[in-house]
């Protein structure tokens, strides 16, 4: 009784210190891409021509804290998958840790991914048409906390989402997913998809689509990858035996 109280104890001081670990890695990139941030959001509002508005002396301050944190999550995205790993580390074979460990970078690639088709294909499409359905009826003014809590509210999400098929085969590998379990989601997982889509898109079929399509390729991508992996480990086990 002893050995497994003192067992419980050692794995939550194990997280405790993998959690600080990546905190403080995050606070350290805010304070690295703070420095930044003026010429971060110079280049994110040139489109605007000057036409962004502060409402008051915090405002720009925000605004470059919003810029920050987004640079300080697409850099600590890795260290948590680092610690991660770490963490469950004892728990897996030689080989589990070496496959396991590749995934990582490419959870930094795929935020990336997602972050850049949120800001480049998305946000303009969304930001055009909510223009145009302003034009020639009302003086448009935006402020610098609403543009980029609207810049926030699109890119963020797909950064997240676009991570969907390194999560999926990490899980796999761990043994927490299989792609039989995936694939009796889908279409839970499909309707999720299309109204996360549908939310964050302007009411046209069109953006929808352009959202959805990316989204749905994602998912049976992972499904795929889910599948290697998990033929894989079939494989490796008929060996041993």
């Amino acid at each position: 009784m002893e050995d497994k109280e003192a067992k419980y104890i050692g794995y939550l001081e194990e997280l405790r210190k993998r959690i600080i670990i990546t905190l403080c890695s995050f606070l350290v990139a805010v304070c690295g891409a703070f420095i930044y941030a003026k010429d971060i959001y110079n280049w994110l509002v040139r489109d605007m021509e000057g036409k962004l508005t502060v409402l008051g002396p915090t405002d720009i301050l925000w605004a470059y804290m919003i810029i920050s944190g987004i640079f300080a999550i697409a850099v600590t995205i890795p260290v948590a998958g680092i610690q991660a790993w770490q963490f469950v580390k004892p728990a897996l074979s030689k080989s589990e840790r070496r496959a396991t460990l590749m995934f990582i970078p490419a959870l930094a690639v795929l935020f990336a991914v997602g972050i850049s088709f949120g800001y480049f294909v998305l946000f303009p499409m969304v930001l055009s048409f909510l223009q145009t359905i302003a034009a020639n009826q009302v003086n448009t003014m935006y402020t610098t906390e609403n543009y980029f809590s609207f810049m926030l509210n699109i890119t963020l999400p797909f950064g997240l989402l676009f991570e969907m098929p390194a999560v999926v085969m990490f899980l796999t590998k761990l043994g927490i997913l299989n792609p039989m379990r995936l694939a009796k989601a889908r279409k839970l997982s499909y309707f999720i998809l299309a109204v996360i889509s549908i939310t964050i898109t302007p009411p046209d079929l069109v953006s929808d689509v352009l959202v959805i399509v990316p989204l749905l390729i994602l998912y049976e991508v992972s499904i795929t990858l889910s599948k290697m992996v998990y033929k894989k480990q079939l494989a490796l086990r008929t060996v041993e035996q």
